[in-house]
Formats: structure tokens, sequence, C-alpha cells
């Protein structure tokens, strides 16, 4: 699809939903990354000034402030800072010490959750998710954390697709092209802690291909997560 096209019809579906569940407006969060610079994009076009974007660093990097702050300012986005490293730090003190990276790391974009849905009863508004198809598919997200959303407006396009949107929006290179990440730990990024590349990863969404060792895991990936991508189970009886 036509990426002007595509935009077009993003921003129009964004107004149907929001505005069909009697909300008024969005918020999302801003990491500075370039799924969250073009999901701000989109509801600006779709919202004008009835949106509010977040930046919720919890142990964050400065390029990622600078990077959220430069899109916010070229597209006139409202934006507020909340620093979440006391309440992450508090959380901490409370749990059962342990030097299991992830299960600390995954506090941090369930305490982002929270803090969106606070701001979105206070505006009537619903909160917008940043998740993409290449993410969602391996499940590369944190469950009642950035997963824990009520629309995902990027969740049918491959990361490749997002670059698309992004240059059409004329969003700054250096975010287009920065290294993604979770921002769930220094230096770490998404490639690497998935073990494949993105490139690898929407090429085998879009046509099925992949080396074998590529589709093995992405496959495997994909089926670990399967509880990611649906409601909690109840029994059929």
């Amino acid at each position: 699809m036509n990426t002007e096209i595509l935009a077009g019809k993003l921003v129009d579906w964004l107004k149907e939903k929001v505005y069909s569940a009697g909300a008024t407006g969005a918020v999302f969060g801003m990491s500075g990354g370039i799924d969250s610079a073009v999901v701000a994009v989109l509801c600006k076009k779709a919202f004008g000034q009835d949106i509010l974007g977040l930046f919720l660093p919890c142990y964050s990097s400065k390029k990622d402030e600078e990077d959220a702050i430069k899109v916010a300012k070229k597209f006139e986005i409202p934006l507020k800072k909340i620093s979440l490293d006391p309440v992450y730090d508090t959380f901490l003190t409370i749990l059962d010490p342990t030097e299991n990276k992830t299960a600390k790391a995954n506090i941090k974009p369930r305490l982002r959750m929270i803090t969106l849905y606070y701001y979105a009863a206070l505006r009537n508004y619903l909160v917008i998710g940043t998740g993409n198809k290449s993410e969602l598919t391996v499940g590369y997200f944190t469950k009642y954390g950035d997963g824990g959303v009520d629309l995902l407006p990027l969740g049918n396009l491959v990361k490749s697709q997002v670059r698309d949107l992004a240059r059409f929006f004329e969003i700054p290179e250096d975010i287009i092209d920065k290294p993604p990440t979770a921002g769930l730990w220094e230096g770490q990024t998404d490639e690497g802690e998935m073990g494949i590349s993105y490139k690898e990863l929407d090429t085998y969404i879009l046509t099925g291909e992949a080396l074998p060792h590529v589709k093995e895991k992405i496959e495997n990936m994909n089926k670990k997560s399967e509880h990611k991508r649906r409601l909690p189970l109840i029994p059929p009886f």
C-alpha cells in the first residue's frame, strides 16, 4: 500500500476507534525510538491537541530523552516527563532479591503502563501502544507492560514498514537509524536480545522465507509467546 494512503487510513482508524469508545483523545509513551515517534505523529494528525506524550524514564539514557524531546518539538506534541526511578527502587526493596535481570527489567514497562492509564483516566483518553507486527509475532513485548494498551495502530506493520512511515513523516534520520531498544538495561538492544535481525524477522513474516535456524527460532518464539497475544484462558465448562 502507498505510504501516504496507509498513513491516512491509520489516522482515520484511530479516530474511529477512539471516538466510538467515547474517548476524546490519546495518550502514548514517547521513548525516543522510531515506533513511538510514528505513533505520536499519527495521534497528532488524528486528534490535534487532544493528545499527551509521556516520557517515562526508569534509568533510561539521556539520548532517549533528547530524542523524545526532539520529536515532540518538531511536531508540536505535548510532552510530560515523569521519572519512575524512585518508584522502581522502592518496589524492588519490598520484593525478594534476585539476580534475574529480565524479571527486574520487566517491572519498568509495567510501571509505565500504570502511569499511562492514570493519565488516560484523567483525560478520558485511550492508551495507544507502539508495538509492531515484528515484535508481536515473536512476543517481544512485556505482558501487561508495553503490551497493556487499548489500540495498536502499528500492529499489522513490520519494522521496515514502520521505517517507511517514519521517513514519510520526516522523523529525524538519527532516530530512524538508531538501534531499536526496549530500554530495559544499559546496552540492551532488540536484535541482540532476540538473537535475530529485524530484516530476517520481517522477511520471514512477509514471505515465509528464512534460513533454517532463523525460521526455527522465530517459530519457537511465536509458539512460546502465544499466551501474550490472547486473553486469559477460561475453562469451556
